[in-house]
């Protein structure tokens, strides 16, 4: 790695988020102005000084046209991730890096779906037309075995996992749990109000063995927008600024797109690994400086697997954090505080890094105490990316 270090260079200045539904009425591109707007008032920017954009491949948004729609400018630097959810924390450092290199001053990043009331992610491969792009056809090895949706690829790994260290249906559910749990005292979440117990998670009907339909995210209408600027910046505005600590993609091991079958174990999440090297040593600190995470929980079994490649447990041994309750509030280290993609709302990852702004603010609805640095990482099972937020630089 070099010497050079991305590290406390830029902060995340401004959040600001739709209401999460199920039909938002409205189109993504309203749903992306709306949470740019209020991400900027957030921060007491002024929209027009918006000069750069990062966000999804998936996204349906045009760079161009969300500026022009908020009264930016001059837009000087525009960026898209891949991966689907794996960008959850990507675009934060393409705006870091973009700030702490002078390109631009005011990178707006921003994620907008209706994920539920016009399409559905969840739904398979199987009625897609054959075409030539790669990844169309590299579904073709697992869509005629059965393997047709994001839950069966998962599910998968998870058997592995199982059957290596003893994981059971439960453990995940012990995930699915806390999400619902702290959701449920979150006004913003979908299931505010609406905790589930363990017996709810084994009664609930099977997806793909061993997930159950309280192991899988939700389907989500909504919007969430982040506002990055200089360290020196965010000094003068009126938030506690979250100081990008670090930030990191990462691909390896013969990675695919949620099929990486062909790896010497695919109880692994190396690609996690890998981000987890980079941001604690970006940030030059280790796992035990984390006082709250936000772990991605498309679905309930990776999250095991993140706890582990995050350096939270050693291998084998997230099940037995979970039975104890380390990742509930007033554990070790309690996660997804807002609610998870399990819980408040699935928008690609993009409200988790919300929540790890408000924890290193003080103004979650389920804050820890004495937070000096929050990790949220992003989609797994793809090449993924994890950023390190701080309350001091």
């Amino acid at each position: 790695m070099s010497k050079r270090s991305l590290s406390g260079q830029a902060a995340i200045v401004g959040i600001g988020n739709t209401e999460f539904s199920k039909n938002s009425g409205r189109s993504e591109m309203r749903l992306a102005v709306e949470a740019v707007l209020a991400a900027c008032a957030d921060a007491g920017i002024d929209p027009s000084e918006v000069d750069g954009i990062s966000t999804y491949t998936m996204d349906n948004n045009p760079e161009i046209e969300v500026h022009r729609l908020i009264g930016g400018k001059e837009l000087k630097f525009f960026s898209r991730i891949h991966y689907g959810g794996g960008a959850a924390c990507a675009p934060i450092q393409q705006a870091a890096m973009a700030v702490a290199t002078g390109v631009c001053d005011c990178v707006v990043v921003y994620r907008a779906m209706n994920e539920r009331s016009e399409y559905r992610y969840g739904a398979g491969m199987q009625d897609q037309a054959p075409d030539s792009s790669f990844e169309t056809v590299h579904f073709g090895w697992y869509i005629p075995h059965g393997l047709v949706s994001p839950a069966s690829w998962v599910a998968m790994a998870a058997s592995a996992y199982m059957d290596k260290y003893g994981a059971t249906s439960e453990d995940f559910g012990r995930v699915s749990v806390n999400a619902r749990a702290m959701a449920a005292t979150n006004p913003n979440a979908w299931f505010y109000q609406q905790p589930i117990t363990l017996a709810d998670h084994q009664n609930s009907r099977w997806i793909a063995e061993p997930l159950r339909l309280l192991d899988c995210c939700q389907e989500s209408d909504g919007a969430v927008a982040c506002v990055i600027v200089s360290a020196e910046r965010a000094k003068e505005l009126k938030q506690k600024p979250a100081y990008i600590r670090g930030a990191a993609q990462g691909a390896c091991d013969d990675q695919q797109m949620m099929t990486s079958y062909y790896r010497d174990d695919i109880t692994r999440l190396t690609e996690c690994e890998l981000v987890a090297r980079q941001l604690y040593a970006q940030a030059g600190i280790g796992p035990q400086d984390i006082q709250t995470a936000v772990i991605y929980d498309h679905f309930t079994p990776y999250v095991l697997t993140q706890l582990e490649e995050y350096g939270f447990c050693k291998r084998g041994e997230a099940k037995d954090f979970l039975r104890a309750g380390e990742h509930m509030l007033g554990g070790h280290l309690p996660i997804n505080t807002h609610g998870g993609q399990l819980g408040e709302a699935y928008i690609h990852g993009m409200n988790g890094v919300a929540e790890g702004v408000r924890q290193i603010r003080g103004q979650s609805y389920n804050q820890v105490a004495d937070v000096e640095h929050v990790l949220v990482t992003a989609g797994t099972g793809v090449p993924t990316s994890g950023i390190i937020l701080g309350a001091s630089n």
